[in-house]
């Protein structure tokens, strides 16, 4: 059984800052996604310089970036995950202004 998408979002805001989510559910768990989901959510500004990211890349696990900082991340489901994601993109973008 191949890997299944189960989410996939990306906008362009109105200021030309990245916004973009792809989650997908593994065939099978593994050591370094034991809940069997991979993802990568990512926003940055028109420049390219990326402001979060949330991921889970092989060898790491989960973590995300907010500005220029990593820190683990603790997953608990794909809802929470877009949940928290959204809220620290709102939270750069209000530090920013």
């Amino acid at each position: 059984m191949p890997a299944q998408l189960i989410h996939r979002e990306k906008h362009i805001l109105s200021d030309g800052s990245l916004v973009e989510m792809v989650i997908w559910r593994l065939p099978r768990k593994t050591g370094d996604r034991p809940h069997g989901i991979k993802y990568r959510l990512y926003y940055g500004l028109p420049n390219g310089r990326c402001m979060v990211r949330y991921d889970n890349e092989s060898g790491k696990g989960d973590h995300r970036h907010y500005k220029n900082r990593e820190m683990l991340y603790r997953f608990i489901d794909a809802e929470t995950l877009i949940r928290d994601f959204l809220a620290d993109v709102e939270q750069s973008r209000r530090s920013a202004s």
